[in-house]
Parts: C-alpha cells; sequence; structure tokens
C-alpha cells in the first residue's frame, strides 16, 4: 500500500508514526518539501494530482492505495522517481509502471482488494497441510457424494481439516435461486468455484462434488486457482450403471419426460480430458467409496498436500 498525502500540515499522517504491521521496519515522515515523503530511507516523491482540482489545498489525506504488492520499497526509485495518481482512469504509476488502484469487476466498480499480514502461507502452517479443492465430477449415481463423504472421513481421521461442497447441498442455501436450466447450472458452478477458491485460500482442503457436466464451466473453476491447487477426480462409471442405482429416482423421471434436460439422457456429460485422478467403477472393477477415497489420499500424501 503506498499512501499519497496532501501538502497540508494538517494531514492525518504525523512526523514519527510508525508504519503498518506488513511494513514493521518501515516507517512514514511527513514533509511539504520538494523531497516528498520519506519512506524508510527510500524516497516517493510529491505526487502530481491530474483530475482532483486544488488536493493540496484539502487538509485530509488522500490515500491511494495501490493494488501491487512491493516487495522492494526501492523499486520506487532511489532518486524519488514520480508517483502520478491519475483519478480519471483510476491508475495510478508507480516509477513509471501503471498499476491498478480502483478495480471494475463484473458489474461491481470502484473496488479494491484488501490484503492481510495473516497469509494462506501461515494459515497452512497452522493446519500443517495445503489448501487446494478436489472437484468430484461424473454422472447422476456415480458416487461423487458418497466417495467425498468417505474421502472426508479419511482426512479427519489423519487429522486434516475438510470441508465438502455438494451440488444438492448448497442448493439449499447459496444457490437456492438457480434453477437447472443451462446459464442458470452454469452459475451454480461458477459460485461454488468461488467458494471452493476461499476454502483453499483458507488453507483448508475443500472437496466439491457436483455433476459438473461442461468442461468449459470446470476448466474456469481451475483458472481461479493457483496452479496445482486444483485436483479434478473423475468419477468413470458407465450410464448403464448410474441409471440402474439411481439412488434418487432422477433417472425414472427423466425416462418418463418428467425431467427436461437431464444429464446423460437428454444433455451431455463431458468427460474430463486431462483430470488429475480417474476413479472407476463398473461390473469388471469394483471399488469401495472407501477404497475410492484412499486413491485420492494417496495422490495428496505423493504431492505434498498433507503437509504444511
Amino acid at each position: 500500500m503506498i499512501a499519497v498525502c496532501g501538502g497540508s500540515t494538517l494531514g492525518y499522517w504525523l512526523q514519527g508514526v510508525e508504519s503498518p504491521p506488513l511494513l514493521p521496519k518501515l516507517w512514514f515522515r511527513f514533509s511539504r518539501s520538494d523531497q516528498g515523503i520519506g519512506w524508510g530511507g527510500y524516497v516517493v516523491s510529491r505526487a502530481r494530482y491530474k483530475g482532483f482540482g486544488s488536493v493540496r489545498s484539502t487538509a485530509r489525506l488522500q490515500m491511494a492505495c495501490v493494488n501491487e504488492k512491493v516487495d522492494n520499497v526501492g523499486d520506487l526509485g532511489e532518486d524519488g522517481s514520480e508517483l502520478d495518481e491519475k483519478s480519471g482512469n483510476g491508475h495510478v504509476k508507480v516509477a513509471g509502471r501503471a498499476v491498478s488502484q480502483l478495480a471494475t469487476v463484473g458489474n461491481s466498480t470502484n473496488i479494491m482488494w484488501h490484503g492481510c499480514s495473516v497469509d494462506k502461507a501461515e494459515r497452512q502452517k497452522l493446519l500443517k497441510q495445503k489448501g487446494c479443492v478436489i472437484w468430484i465430477t461424473g454422472l447422476s449415481g456415480s458416487g461423487k457424494s458418497t466417495v467425498a463423504c468417505a474421502l472426508s472421513q479419511s482426512l479427519h481421521c489423519r487429522g486434516k481439516l475438510s470441508y465438502i461442497l455438494d451440488g444438492d447441498n448448497v442448493r439449499h442455501g447459496l444457490n437456492r435461486d438457480l434453477s437447472f436450466k443451462a446459464e442458470d447450472r452454469a452459475e451454480n458452478i461458477r459460485r461454488v468455484g468461488e467458494v471452493a477458491k476461499l476454502f483453499a485460500d483458507a488453507g483448508v482442503i475443500c472437496i466439491a462434488s457436483l455433476i459438473s457436466p461442461y468442461r468449459r464451466d470446470r476448466d474456469a473453476c481451475r483458472a481461479l486457482l493457483p496452479e496445482g491447487s486444483f485436483i479434478e477426480v473423475f468419477m468413470d462409471v458407465p450410464l448403464h450403471v448410474c441409471e440402474a442405482r439411481d439412488p434418487k429416482g432422477l433417472y425414472k423421471l427423466a425416462r418418463a419426460g418428467k425431467i427436461k434436460g437431464f444429464t446423460g439422457i437428454h444433455d451431455p456429460y463431458e468427460p474430463p480430458l486431462n483430470c488429475e485422478i480417474v476413479l472407476k467403477h463398473s461390473e469388471e472393477v469394483l471399488c469401495s467409496p472407501v477404497d475410492m477415497g484412499e486413491k485420492v489420499i494417496q495422490y495428496l500424501e505423493e504431492n505434498g498436500y498433507l503437509q504444511e
């Protein structure tokens, strides 16, 4: 975060005020001179305001919170390289580099990301595990929810924290306003993906179990997370096996025409092309949910997810 102060001596930052906890070794000093604002031995020159009118005539602090992590304060320029604030387009320029100040995301305008000194690494250290998303996809009746519960139980027995985002469960609350139309199904997956990302960032092993029939929707969820944090698990169970199970009676209703757009009957299911784990179950290959869960556990162990 970079503070840009107005020229008035009545600003909130006074000489000797300590920096925030994120920068424990730095300090701020307010100055009206052309030398600008002293910051930890480096200098940020006095800002040139554009579009604010006479901001320096005001007696309040102007803050430009830059949505960029500056690891080396020296990057701002030991020679006092200038910082320009441009309110017209919501960007500031640091040492000649344009970075975002206020952002527009979707329909949300004038928003800014606020960081915290307790980050994902600190939370993972506390939990002694790595946060990730295990995305279990497959046809209705393929055993996604059952495997998710078996996996969560195995993790719990190992002292690892997990949470399940079940396709039906999230529609009882978060997604209860969504139908099963194509656009609503895509929004359902998007929301679950965003929530799963938050769990992973918290250091939790998030297990999402949803049909999620389209690759583009699953790939969009994968893109939300850092490389290696999205583990796609494909329940490779033939349609006739799933229909024979029919635990909710949905296939029977779909065949009778009482449910429209049912995946596997009316709408397609697009199996993953490059998933991390494939769990097979057929008349020839019989695996219990516990065995399937253990296969996922093995992957987590081999790739360091169950360690700090």
